[in-house]
């Protein structure tokens, strides 16, 4: 990978602290220190920085949840105006929601349209998205590891929703052309250590 732009990635992880420094993952216990949400943009990063990804790349893995959770298509216009062309797009691909707060459609209806999106997505989309994926399913993995069952009552879809999902995601990247990018096979392994009836293929 070519080293990182300073200024440029600097900027990106300055913009994306600015967006997120207040929200936090879900799922803090009783008694227990929530973690700030930059825990899981930093680590979508780190995934696709030991991916091998290049600086668009990761500039968009820093950037990808801010559309969605911080303004919407504004948002991303400030994005591709600040960091470009090319980190826009995957930025975009990567939101299931870019209207305004609250206008949210049905969770299965955005969660397919988004899979079948991301399966004719570009090759940096599915870099991101699977990285994405990945430090998400590994969160939930260690907290179920944690406090068991009752991490599920965090997602509305539960765990059968999650399954599916993460799934699904899966299964479209890997029938494309990018099935060799290093966090689908880092994914496929995190979906089978999934509890439960419904982490099979698909």
């Amino acid at each position: 990978m070519e080293q990182l732009t300073r200024d440029r990635a600097g900027d990106a992880l300055a913009y994306a602290w600015h967006w997120h420094r207040h929200q936090v993952r879900k799922g803090a216990g009783p008694g227990e220190q929530p973690i700030p949400y930059m825990a899981h943009i930093l680590g979508v990063a780190a995934i696709v920085t030991e991916a091998g990804g290049d600086e668009d790349e990761v500039i968009a893995a820093l950037l990808h949840d801010v559309p969605e959770d911080h303004g919407g298509q504004e948002r991303l216009d400030e994005i591709r105006e600040q960091f470009g062309r090319r980190v826009a797009p995957i930025v975009e691909a990567l939101s299931d929601h870019l209207g305004p707060k609250g206008q949210k459609a049905d969770w299965w209806d955005r969660k397919r349209a988004y899979v079948a999106h991301v399966a004719d997505a570009d090759r940096s989309t599915q870099l991101v998205c699977a990285a994405d994926k990945l430090d998400n399913l590994r969160a939930t993995l260690a907290d179920h590891a944690r406090i068991g069952e009752r991490v599920w009552s965090r997602f509305q879809t539960g765990r059968d929703g999650q399954a599916w999902y993460y799934g699904a995601v899966c299964t479209a990247i890997e029938a494309g052309p990018n099935a060799d990018l290093r966090p689908v096979a880092a994914l496929r392994e995190a979906i089978g250590r999934l509890p439960g009836p419904d982490t099979r293929k698909g």
